[in-house]
């Protein structure tokens, strides 16, 4: 079978990324008033967080509509293939997945494989990556989902957020409340627990809770072995370089990469944010 990947915007793949490895892509969009701009097509990363210092009130996101994902899936078939990965961030907190399942019921001569990856940004990027080399070894759709599945076992991801004022008037993260009245006053641990965003510890300090989040990290390489690690920031590059480069000093076999929370991510967690992902040995 011809298998073609497809994976949504927030898995923030580059264009570079996407060519070199033949992934299609479809946008989630992010809403100034009555402006819509699907990411990574219509407003670059820079642009959204410019626009969000400059609006009063925070944008709003929407996921790609029906229509869109049956729009893909034609032109996959008319591509001449037989199958689609579609990959896409947690259901927990977007319908984007459910989006390309009803789409998949719509369209005929392709058979549509829904995946939903329980988290989102690069994480989720780099099961797309797996699928299409794994599609290009012409692995059969069985296989792939199969090894996503322990890719995404293996898988841990911890964020700081400067205050959780994005994810609370979102409502994309769960069980707040018990952090409210400190908001102000700590730099909150965030992970993703069966696809929902749940706070992990409070911090009090920026420095501190990054060092808590390194600290897990360098546990993982010395008692279960890491492969890839993945350093991730809503418009603070120079943090993410940083700790790459500190770990790396440290850890100069093991691959890493930096990457960014773009516009719909960034609109829930704010800018400033910084993320470590990983994966151990499976």
């Amino acid at each position: 079978m011809k298998i073609a990947v497809l994976t949504d915007s927030t898995a923030y793949l580059s264009p570079e990324l996407r060519k070199k490895h033949n992934i299609y892509m479809i946008p989630l969009s992010v809403v100034f008033g009555y402006d819509v701009f699907q990411e990574e097509l219509d407003l670059s990363t820079e642009q959204f967080y410019q626009k969000v210092r400059n609006n009063e009130s925070l944008p709003t996101t929407t996921q790609p509509a029906i229509g869109e994902f049956e729009k893909i899936f034609k032109k996959l078939v008319n591509e001449g293939y037989d199958a689609v990965i579609s990959i896409h961030l947690s259901r927990k907190i977007s319908g984007t997945f459910q989006a390309a399942v009803s789409a998949g019921k719509m369209v005929e001569d392709l058979e549509v494989h829904a995946y939903d990856s329980e988290i989102s940004t690069m994480p989720q990027g780099i099961l797309a990556i797996e699928a299409a080399i794994m599609a290009k070894q012409n692995k059969s759709s069985t296989e792939i989902i199969s090894r996503l599945d322990e890719l995404k076992r293996s898988s841990r991801a911890y964020f700081m957020v400067d205050d959780l004022s994005h994810l609370q008037r979102g409502g994309r993260l769960s069980g707040a409340q018990a952090l409210v009245g400190s908001l102000l006053k700590i730099k909150p641990i965030l992970h993703f627990v069966d696809g929902e965003i749940k706070p992990f510890e409070k911090i009090r300090t920026r420095k501190k809770a990054l060092q808590r989040i390194n600290s897990m990290l360098e546990e993982d390489v010395k008692t279960k072995g890491v492969t890839r690690v993945m350093f991730i920031h809503a418009n603070d590059q120079t943090s993410a370089i940083q700790l790459q480069e500190q770990f790396s000093q440290k850890y100069p076999d093991i691959e890493t990469m930096v990457s960014y929370f773009g516009p719909v991510i960034g609109t829930h967690l704010g800018e400033g944010a910084v993320g470590i992902a990983w994966y151990t040995k499976t």
